[in-house]
This record gives C-alpha cells, structure tokens and sequence, in this order.
C-alpha cells in the first residue's frame, strides 16, 4: 500500500500573506485601530462580502464572537441557551463566560440535532446556539421556524462550516449571528481567530465595543454611528480583538476559498463512496437542502462492539492513521459528559451512544484522488483486521 499522506498538516499559507506580513512587521502596526487601511477592517469587509452579509467583526477566535454574540443579545443573568450535546467544549464555555446556563439537546445518529428534543426544550430557553458540528448542518427549516414562532434569537456556530449552503443560503447568515474560525485546522488558517457576521446593526455596534473598540475606536467600522453612541461607555470592554498579522494572513486566502470546498467535498464524496461498501460502516448522507465544504469525514461503526471499536482505532493507528471515536477516546473535548465545569449535566444517552460510535477522520481539500485512496483503503484494512483477524 502507498504511504499516508500526512493529515495534520494545516493549510499553506499563500506568499501573497508572507509578503503582507513582512510589510506588516516592517511598518511595526500590528494593532488592529492603528490604521484606518487595517488589515483587520479590510478583511470584516471582504467576508462580509462573500457571505452576503452586512457587516462583521473579526476577534480573537470563534468561542470569542459566540460569546460576543450572546453579551451582544442582552440576556439576563442565568438565561437558558439551548445547544447541542454534540460540540465542542467552547460552545458551553461561551455561554458560562456570559453568565448564561448551557441547556443540551439530543443529537441523532446522523451527527444533526434531534428536532423532537429541540422542541422540548426551547420553551424554557432564551437564545439558540446551532453548532454545524463537523459541517453537518441540522434541519434549519425546522429550527428557525420553531424559533422565529418562539421569538428566540439563533446563534450559528459556523466554525466547521464556512461555505457550506442551505437550500442556496450561506450557513452563519440564517440566524441573527454566524460565528467562524480561523484555526489552524479550518478552510481558512490563521493559526487563531474568529469573525462574526450579523445583519443587526445596534447587535455589531454593542459587539464592537465589547470587543474592545474604546474611545472612538467604533468609528473606523462601517455601522451608522448613532447605534455607537448608544452604547458608548455603557458596556465592559473583554479586548477580543484581532491583531493585523492573522488578517494579514486570511485575506489572500478568501480567493481559493471556493477551490478549497469543492476539493473537499470531492474528497469527502470519494471516501465516502469507498467506505460505504463495508458492512461496519454507515456515512449520514447529507440533507438535501445541504451543499457541504467538508474538510474531515465522519462516519459510524456498525454492529461492533466497544473492545471491536478500540481494537479498531489500535488497528488503524498501527497502520500510522488517526481514526478517533469521539466517545472511546480519553477526555475528548467533544464529549459532553466531559464537561466538569457544567453546574448541570443530565445525560443524553441518544447522543451518547452516536458520539461511542461517531469516528472522525481529518481530510483536507488538498488531498489528491490518490492519496485519499489511501486513507479510504486503510480504514478499511483496519477494520478487516479488527472484524476477521488471520486465525492462527
């Protein structure tokens, strides 16, 4: 069999970014108000752009505009926000750091959130964060209807998602907020960072000014200043800003953006196509309003046992790949029941026994045909060795 490619390495970064950089550090402007031509201005108003937005904001990282987006909605202290118990720890994290309590809703086998238990649970609530986990994208239709119906606001946390469709829709402009990342391992790198997109102008211009836009600082962003002056010295300041450098670095990246997901839904198909011919496998396809930009596949070990599945994961690490069930593994960040920091954690033994089952495979866009061949056949060579191990 051919080597593996190497999976965990981050997308490259264009030399048009190097050279920005370099003029960057030469200039030494590296705050984000030093210059009415930031880098950081210049790129809220290109991703705005693209996703057919308003305005944006770009901070320090997506937990940061998810918990902007929240000190942003006005919710009481102590205000219910429903989530899924499929994400990751910073979800439930942004909503404890704006004094919010975390309310998890069941997700199905299908990684989407299971819209029965949603509408249970979204009376008590006061907001909504919809977590795209992995970039599979829940039933929108149903979400916002049940929400619109409520009058209460969604948050998308978009951070796997970026350019991802619904129903020809971009995801994060559906709701009142979409949240995104620039880490490392997203479409879009910038080691960290995160930009919010909204529609609401007197939402941005609180989130501006929490953001840590002092002083007159909010007049260098594009939102009529009579939403600032609302809001001047009557919010705290958090400093979540972006610097220079990690704009510097996404911008030239917005131009292969759109090369970037269809490679990776090219990959993610080809995979797919290969794995779904084993009996122990079973791929969630994806909805049909849905157009992903997948950069990782997931998909659920069928009719193994626990030792079957840890065998499994022994197995494929062997052959030198990373192949992570969500929920065997030790302390993973996505399994809700280790969430220690939660006052209340009642189990959601659906999500549960998906996420026992959920494996989740790194596939980037800049794979080849060949090379995902490789990565396909693997998996499955580790799961024959697991399910038929040579006798003898």
């Amino acid at each position: 069999m051919s080597k593996l490619p190497n999976l965990t390495a981050a997308e490259s970064i264009p030399d048009a970014a190097m050279d920005e950089v370099t003029r960057i550090l030469q200039t030494g402007d590296l705050f984000r108000y030093g210059s009415d031509q930031s880098p950081v201005a210049l790129l809220e108003a290109e991703f705005a752009q693209a996703l057919g937005s308003k305005y944006a904001l770009a901070v320090s990282s997506c937990s940061a505009a998810l918990f902007l987006s929240l000190k942003a909605l006005g919710l009481p202290r102590d205000a219910k926000v429903l989530i899924p118990a499929f994400t990751f720890a910073a979800v439930p994290s942004s909503v404890v750091h704006a004094d919010c309590i975390p309310v998890l809703c069941e997700c199905s086998s299908d990684y989407r959130i299971d819209i029965d238990d949603f509408s249970k649970k979204l009376p008590d609530c006061h907001a909504v964060i919809v977590s795209h986990m992995r970039g599979h994208t829940s039933d929108m239709d149903a979400i916002m209807a049940l929400c619109d119906a409520a009058g209460v606001p969604v948050i998308e946390d978009a951070a796997h998602s970026l350019g991802t469709t619904w129903a020809g829709r971009n995801i994060g402009t559906i709701g009142k907020v979409g949240c995104f990342s620039f880490q490392s391992y997203k479409l879009l790198n910038a080691g960290e960072g995160g930009i919010m997109i909204t529609d609401d102008e007197d939402l941005i211009a609180q989130a501006v000014i929490m953001s840590g836009a002092y002083e007159h600082n909010w007049k260098k962003h594009p939102v009529l200043h009579g939403a600032f002056a609302k809001w001047q010295n009557q919010l705290p300041l958090y400093n979540l800003r972006l610097n220079t450098l990690s704009a510097a670095l996404i911008r030239p990246q917005l131009d292969a953006l759109p090369q970037r997901v269809q490679l990776g839904r090219r990959n993610h198909d080809y995979v797919a196509a290969i794995l779904a011919e084993s009996p122990w496998i079973v791929v969630p396809s994806s909805m049909p309003p849905e157009q992903r930009a997948p950069d990782s596949i997931q998909f659920n070990l069928h009719e193994m046992s626990d030792a079957q599945v840890d065998n499994f994961v022994s197995q494929a690490a062997s052959l030198g790949l990373k192949a992570e069930v969500f929920g065997r593994s030790n302390d993973n960040a996505r399994a809700f029941w280790n969430w220690n920091f939660l006052k209340s954690n009642p189990d959601q033994p659906k999500t549960r026994a998906m996420l026992n089952r959920a494996c989740d495979v790194r596939l980037p866009s800049r794979l080849s045909l060949q090379e995902c061949d490789v990565v396909a056949h693997t998996i499955l060579d580790a799961l024959t060795a697991t399910m038929q191990p040579k006798q003898g």
